[in-house]
């Protein structure tokens, strides 16, 4: 083992110690968080860890911000601010799986860390675009039938949640040109699957999480899922 290596190892352990002190990840989150964050750093080295590293941090911001506020809000069960390990698999699991892949097939290495920040776009977009589009949002619609409906209800969007789903997005997308090239081509196509597996994620909500045939971390996955899958059609 280098001796890099060995400190990026160390990092994810006092990482998720520090995570459990502040309530951030329950105890399982956190060792779930260590397996998948030596995944992701095995496959997509130091680039693969930036975009767990915005994500978490984005996420868990976005997460605690006006908590009060949210918490009055129906719906808002599946917001909790410590993470569960279900929560960890869900947003970077995909990620996870991508590094362990271009661990198997390191010609297409290119192609998973691709991958990885798309998931992790997808991931970053859908939990800006739900804590703080719950917050900011001034109007709310059904995704299906663009009726106005509750804030906070499984299926429902707005402007402003859509909009700072696309700036999270935007970021993992800078994160990736900021550590392999300022490409065109594959920041857009982060930004848009990102974008399109967060609006996945509103649509698997409308139709199967409102009427409890879906879980929430089964969404999540499934929309970081469907945006990898989006970003290696556009590849």
């Amino acid at each position: 083992m280098r001796a890099s290596d060995l400190i990026v190892i160390l990092l994810l352990l006092a990482g998720a110690a520090a995570s459990i002190y502040w309530k951030k990840l329950t105890p399982a989150a956190a060792i779930t968080g260590v397996i998948t964050g030596s995944a992701i750093y095995a496959g997509g080295g130091y680039p693969g860890l930036l975009f767990l590293a915005l994500f978490f941090i984005l996420g868990t911001a976005a997460t605690s911000w006006r908590k009060q506020d949210k918490l009055l809000v129906r719906g808002t069960a599946a917001h909790e601010t410590t993470r569960r390990a279900g929560q960890v698999i869900a947003n970077a699991g995909v990620a996870a799986i991508a590094g362990l892949l271009a661990i198997l097939l390191p010609a297409d290495k290119p192609l998973f860390l691709l991958l990885m920040a798309a998931s992790f776009s997808s991931a970053t977009a859908d939990t800006l675009a739900s804590e703080l589009g719950m917050v900011y949002g001034r109007r709310f619609y059904h995704l299906l039938t663009l009726k106005p409906d509750q804030r906070g209800l499984d299926g429902v969007v707005s402007i402003e949640g859509l909009l700072l789903g696309i700036a999270g997005s935007t970021l993992i997308a800078a994160a990736y040109a900021g550590t392999t090239g300022w490409n065109i081509r594959p920041i857009a196509i982060i930004i848009l699957a990102g974008t399109a597996g967060n609006l996945i994620d509103s649509l698997l909500g409308a139709l199967f999480e409102r009427k409890g045939l879906l879980t929430n971390d089964t969404v999540n996955f499934l929309n970081t899922l469907a945006a990898a899958l989006i970003a290696a059609v556009l590849y």
